[in-house]
């Protein structure tokens, strides 16, 4: 199966699979009739629910993987067992050129970790970033690093503004996006030596975006820049406490509503409003974080995620596989190397080092 749009997925990985993996492969086929899949896992599992699915079933290549990454597995363990997993196959498909893009919803650790063994890093990428879609007041951000390391030096910092930068052009479609350092505050003087270096860097570069300055945490959510860049502990914390806070606005607001007649009826008047809210703050409709600067596309879907999550993460997958990232990331790496070549410091001579 040569197809250009041709995606692999691992059916065995995630909370809820098979069943969600093939529900979210149904639904995402059905939108986009031209993409074809191969699907490795238990074959015989797979095959009972996609035949469910006649009309998908055709453009689904079914591949047997005898076993599959458990969620607690720890990275070096499923590295050592990952042939013949079913996450392990699905990120071969994509070396042997078999498939655009992997899907998995599986072992985060783990993916991360074959992904980087199998696929290698794209040239004058130095490490692998996590990079998530985040709803805002403005419609979507791209935030990166969400936890693939936990630290970054400023070159690194400026490795993954041009790996979310394509990554914007490539998902979010978005033709000129601004760029942001999340940081304690907005002055120049704020925040520790790395990331104001990779500001000044920044701004004395022509990296082919426009970079905004920096960032607070509220201006993530109010949409103030497109991509918004960070070492992955900050990024992976600020993840974690944004879900946390939905989820506790999301439970206060449903007790609220419940506590009384009154509530009641005030929420049947609101409710084609909430509805509206809750369309647009769903985690499922931007859920598929993708690890840039690979040799290759690896979408990671949440492993909570249902149908219409993995659909999303699918969908990721396709407008990655689609677009000029490669090409776009690769050049830029090139020309960021040839300005931090002109920046490094002249080597001292024995005599004036003395």
């Amino acid at each position: 199966m040569g197809d250009t749009r041709t995606i692999a997925i691992d059916g065995m990985g995630g909370d809820f699979a098979p069943q969600a993996v093939v529900d979210g492969l149904a639904t995402f086929a059905r939108e986009r009739p031209g993409t074809r899949f191969i699907l490795f896992g238990d074959a015989a599992a797979l095959k009972v629910l996609l035949d469910q699915h006649p009309d998908v079933r055709e453009r689904t290549e079914i591949r047997h993987c005898e076993r599959a990454v458990a969620m607690d597995d720890k990275p070096a363990q499923a590295v050592r067992q990952g042939r013949g997993t079913s996450m392990w196959d699905a990120i071969q498909a994509v070396k042997a050129e078999e498939a655009v893009a992997a899907v998995s919803a599986g072992n985060t650790g783990a993916l991360m970790a074959m992904s980087k063994l199998i696929l290698r890093m794209v040239p004058g990428a130095h490490r692998p970033a996590l990079v998530g879609s985040w709803p805002t007041a403005n419609g979507v951000s791209a935030v990166l690093d969400l936890g693939a390391d936990i630290a970054a030096d400023p070159g690194q910092l400026i490795e993954f503004a041009i790996m979310g930068v394509a990554f914007a052009h490539a998902v979010h479609h978005k033709p000129d996006p601004v760029v942001g350092l999340l940081n304690i505050g907005s002055e120049d003087l704020k925040g520790h030596e790395a990331i104001r270096e990779a500001a000044r860097l920044m701004r004395r570069s022509n990296l082919g975006f426009r970079f905004h300055g920096f960032v607070e945490g509220n201006d993530i959510s109010a949409g103030t820049v497109d991509v918004v860049v960070t070492d992955g502990f900050t990024g992976n914390i600020a993840l974690k406490t944004a879900e946390g806070a939905a989820r506790m606005i999301s439970d206060v607001l449903r007790a609220e509503l419940n506590s009384s007649i009154a509530s009641r009826l005030g929420a049947l008047v609101a409710m084609p409003a909430l509805k509206r809210m809750r369309e647009r703050l769903d985690p499922r409709r931007v859920n598929g974080a993708v690890f840039l600067g690979l040799n290759g596309v690896v979408v990671k879907s949440h492993g909570g995620a249902d149908g219409l999550g993995i659909s999303r993460a699918i969908s990721v997958a396709a407008d990655m596989g689609d677009s000029r990232y490669r090409s776009e990331l690769e050049t830029n790496l090139s020309h960021l190397a040839r300005i931090m070549e002109t920046q490094a410091p002249e080597p001292q001579s024995e005599e004036a080092a003395k």
